[in-house]
């Protein structure tokens, strides 16, 4: 099957587990009409006569009037709302946790695309989402009971996002509610009727600041982002309120998966025609798939190729293919899981001689680096990459590359991992720009004298690109220079800035924000 898109309208595929209720007839009273509601009395409960998005009356199947039907929830919307509730219920992560709820349901086709769809979506529109829903239930939704107001978001995004029927956003809606939510359908009906009076253009007009009075929430409210991420993005991209909005948006939208060819072991073409992909803009190990789920394809299976976004290619790429005078054959990756530039950095050493130390001080990740490089010339360390110069295996002055790509705040990725911009903090930098200079010392005590070291990070936010690298190479102890990265990444690409640095951008690049700085040691 194809993959489904906004506004085709559902199967009728139902739940038949504990949440059905097979006792009683499924949808064999669906009353009220196909008109757009408007208006509605918030927190109001209407009486149960078959009101839009309530269920009542006879069963007509079974002639017997008055008894309440009670009808089964949609599975697919059933499946977004379990990812969505264990995202905020207990701070899981939508990519780990949907691909087993969908098998778990046995969801294929156009029912998983739709289930990825609700879910991915309404992570995005999440702030978007709750203004509009605060001001159509006439109360905050901290104050809504949590399986409730997730059930909402959900009805929410359908209604003002896709092209999903108002009547079945709603119905669908309050049917999920009164599984989830017993007691609150009246109310979820009369918010979402409230909600699809207005376009989603309509409410942010209302409910947003102007951009003249007040750009960063503005920009906020309108393309869904906490306020301290715009102006973060704002800073690094020098002010230019237009190009944040094209950041924005390109946030926003559901990004294609790129696959890596290991070099040596898979032609990109070759890969590109396997999967009927396309060959990646910039990166010469990238195919970008069109569709379908990644892990069913045999290349992956048997280790020829795996998934990494371009930019990630290009930054591993680069380091490894920076001048280096003099022995070339010790590699070092500091931070290596979970294995991904490790895995593209060991089939590259592999072609050249040479050996890479896989460092990562995660138990399950550097199991995680093990499986990734398996069958290439890396030797995977559990230990912190700290201890350089304390680890016998981690001796001073010895590496010849090594690549810090550093814990960090993971905002140039919130298209692929939505809900990391509602969950990161302001107070989340501190600690980690210390690990980050920590990490990236200990690198440039690693490198012997000529050796190059890549700073990485999936973050544009200038505190933890410039302002760790600059104070990292001043407090190390050891002489270091600025090498242009420009000059490593592919002839033509556009919008590298003015260098020694490089930041990459989804709006520019269609890639993850990765910034990369390459310094060699004196």
């Amino acid at each position: 099957m194809g993959a489904w898109r906004p506004g085709r309208r559902r199967g009728g595929t139902r739940v038949t587990g504990p949440t059905a209720r097979p006792d009683r007839p499924a949808d064999t009273d669906r009353r009220g009409d196909d008109r757009r509601p408007s208006g509605g009395t918030r927190g109001d409960r209407p009486a149960r006569t078959g009101g839009w998005g309530d269920r009542a009356g006879s069963d007509r199947r079974g002639g017997r009037p008055g008894r309440p039907v009670r009808p089964a929830v949609d599975l697919p919307r059933y499946a977004a709302y379990q990812a969505v509730a264990a995202v905020h219920r207990d701070d899981a992560y939508a990519n780990l946790v949907l691909p087993a709820i969908l098998r778990e349901q046995g969801l294929t086709g156009r029912d998983a695309a739709f289930a990825t769809e609700l879910t991915y979506g309404t992570l995005r529109q999440l702030g978007t989402l709750d203004t509009i829903l605060t001001a159509a239930a006439g109360r905050d939704v901290a104050r809504i009971d949590p399986p409730v107001r997730d059930a909402l978001r959900l009805g929410a995004y359908q209604l003002l996002h896709t092209r999903v029927p108002a009547h079945a956003a709603v119905s669908s809606t309050v049917d999920l509610v009164r599984t989830v939510g017993e007691g609150a359908t009246g109310f979820a009906n009369a918010v979402l009727r409230e909600v699809a009076g207005q376009d989603v253009d309509a409410w942010t007009a209302k409910l947003a600041p102007t951009m003249a009075a007040d750009p960063i929430g503005h920009l906020a409210v309108t393309y869904s982002h906490p306020q301290w991420i715009v102006r973060a993005f704002a800073d690094a991209l020098g002010g230019d309120l237009g190009e944040v909005t094209r950041l924005l948006i390109e946030d926003n939208e559901r990004p294609p998966v790129h696959l890596c060819a290991r070099p040596g072991l898979l032609d990109p073409a070759e890969l590109a025609d396997e999967v009927g992909g396309a060959p990646g803009a910039f990166s010469p190990y990238a195919v970008y798939l069109p569709g379908g789920a990644p892990g069913d394809l045999p290349a992956l299976a048997n280790g020829r190729a795996h998934v990494q976004d371009e930019g990630s290619q290009l930054v591993a790429n680069a380091l490894a293919t920076a001048p280096l005078d003099g022995h070339d054959g010790r590699w070092l990756d500091l931070c290596a899981g979970p294995g991904g530039k490790a895995g593209l950095l060991g089939a590259l050493a592999a072609q050249r001689g040479a050996r890479l130390t896989a460092v990562e001080v995660s138990e399950h990740r550097a199991r995680l680096v093990e499986q990734a490089t398996r069958g290439l010339p890396v030797a995977v360390l559990h230990t912190d990459g700290r201890t350089v110069g304390a680890d016998p295996k981690l001796p001073e002055g010895h590496f010849d590359r090594v690549l810090v790509d550093a814990p960090c705040t993971g905002l140039g990725s919130l298209r692929r991992r939505p809900e990391s911009r509602w969950r990161r903090q302001p107070s989340d930098l501190p600690p980690l720009t210390r690990l980050q200079r920590e990490l990236l010392s200990a690198a440039l005590r690693a490198a012997r004298p000529g050796g190059l070291v890549g700073y990485v990070t999936c973050s544009p936010h200038t505190v933890e690109t410039h302002v760790t690298v600059t104070e990292a190479a001043r407090r190390a102890g050891v002489p270091a220079d600025f090498v242009d990265a420009r000059t490593v990444l592919p002839p033509g690409m556009p919008g590298l800035g003015d260098g020694p640095t490089v930041q990459l951008w989804p709006h520019r690049h269609g890639t993850d924000a990765m910034f990369l700085a390459l310094l060699r040691r004196g």
